[in-house]
């Protein structure tokens, strides 16, 4: 093992250099809407042909975005993740020149940040226009999955390098999830994905109560505290008996998917930890049971859906390296994490690019390098992996009193 996790961390710090030489900008498989061409037209002011318009781009294995005049951009999540990995290996290696790299990539976070006016409290979205079936969100206005990813790469960095600012913004973005996205409708309570919008979703719901918790009683919030238990007990009582969780509540969010579960899964294992509370135990054991015997294949492939390994998608087989060792964590957990980041590797990698594949299709394989979906994602998980390993061969208590939901009472271990 000492050997493959030397050469995984080579592969980690070539993968991170070519990132840099990008600046961390690129392509998103959603921002299509971008395009400087359809801009230009009044074709753009039909909801419909945006909604074509953007799932060509998703769907399309070749990238048409430099033909459609889409520039290649930083992406406010991606940006957050990859602060996320820097402290990893920071953690890991002690080498300044990661945390200078994540303290510059937060300065550039700080000048994204939703209007002030109007959100009050610190939040963040995409940089693109985004149509979907149920909404339209414009570019900047914010969302509780960018927002919940962005604040915990600025308190795990404020925390490490002690800028209570950081902090200060981090836990400020609580309150924005609280008073803006929180929502009783339909016989629920949740937190919507964006404001003024009644998609009930859990992971994304599930999120915004895990860091409302965190901050809450980081904050001694009490009401913050309770309404994310609210909250969260809503999508628990929507888990299934076999352990599982549809992506939402509308007609067509009716599937059930790999790294959404685990989103879901990693989520309450942060409010638990936060809260030092039991009562999601049950609930996250089952859903980890259901995961762990559903979405991987003997080799360590990860699966997109509960029926289906297609697509073969680098997002799942990061988020399975989260949920495997932070809400799992058993040696058992741990050979199928080798596995799965092993299979990665060997599927997903393009050495002689510096990047990994955004998708295998049955018959086709999508290469476009997306910035967020992919290789901030690639690079988060691995060097948490290399993190997680390497600590493990030196005897380290991991438990680190950080909000990333790897404390050491996982209901498995």
């Amino acid at each position: 093992m000492q050997i493959y996790l030397n050469e995984i961390s080579v592969l980690n710090r070539e993968f991170l250099s070519a990132i840099q030489a990008s600046g961390y900008a690129g392509y998103d498989p959603f921002d299509s809407l971008n395009s400087r061409l359809l801009q230009a037209t009044p074709l753009y002011r039909n909801e419909w042909v945006r909604l074509a318009w953007l799932q060509l781009g998703k769907r399309s294995p070749l990238n048409l975005r430099p033909l459609l005049g889409v520039p290649k951009k930083r992406n406010p999540k991606g940006v957050g993740l990859f602060i996320s990995g820097l402290l990893q290996d920071c953690r890991r290696t002690g080498e300044a020149r990661y945390l200078q790299e994540a303290r510059e990539l937060a300065e550039w976070l700080l000048t994204q940040r939703s209007d002030a006016q109007e959100w009050t409290h610190s939040c963040w979205g995409y940089h693109f226009d985004w149509q979907a079936r149920a909404f339209y969100v414009p570019a900047g206005k914010p969302n509780i999955i960018t927002t919940c990813y962005v604040a915990r790469g600025l308190h795990e960095l404020g925390q490490l390098t002690g800028d209570q600012l950081l902090i200060d913004i981090a836990l400020d973005a609580a309150r924005f999830i609280s008073a803006h996205l929180y929502t009783e409708a339909d016989k629920r309570c949740f937190y919507a994905y964006i404001p003024g919008e009644q998609a009930f979703v859990h992971n994304a719901s599930l999120w915004g109560a895990a860091w409302c918790a965190f901050a809450g009683q980081q904050l001694g919030d009490a009401g913050l505290v309770e309404q994310a238990l609210r909250v969260a007990r809503q999508s628990v009582s929507e888990q299934a008996a076999d352990g599982s969780w549809v992506y939402g509540a509308r007609h067509h969010h009716q599937f059930i998917d790999g790294f959404h579960t685990g989103y879901n899964l990693e989520a309450l294992c942060l409010l638990r930890d936060a809260l030092g509370t039991d009562e999601f135990d049950t609930c996250i054991a089952k859903g980890y049971r259901y995961y762990v015997d559903t979405f991987f294949e003997p080799d360590g492939t990860t699966k997109y859906y509960n029926s289906s390994v297609y697509p073969i998608d680098m997002h799942s087989f990061a988020q399975a390296v989260f949920t495997l060792l932070k809400v799992g964590g058993t040696p058992d957990d741990l050979a199928l994490c080798d596995k799965v980041v092993q299979r990665a590797i060997e599927l997903m990698y393009l050495p002689d690019k510096g990047q990994f594949i955004y998708q295998k299709t049955r018959w086709l394989t999508n290469r476009i390098n997306y910035t967020r979906w992919t290789q901030a994602w690639a690079y988060y998980s691995l060097a948490f992996y290399n993190r997680y390993r390497a600590e493990l061969q030196h005897g380290k208590n991991r438990s680190d009193g950080l909000p990333d939901g790897s404390g050491k009472h996982g209901p498995n271990r």
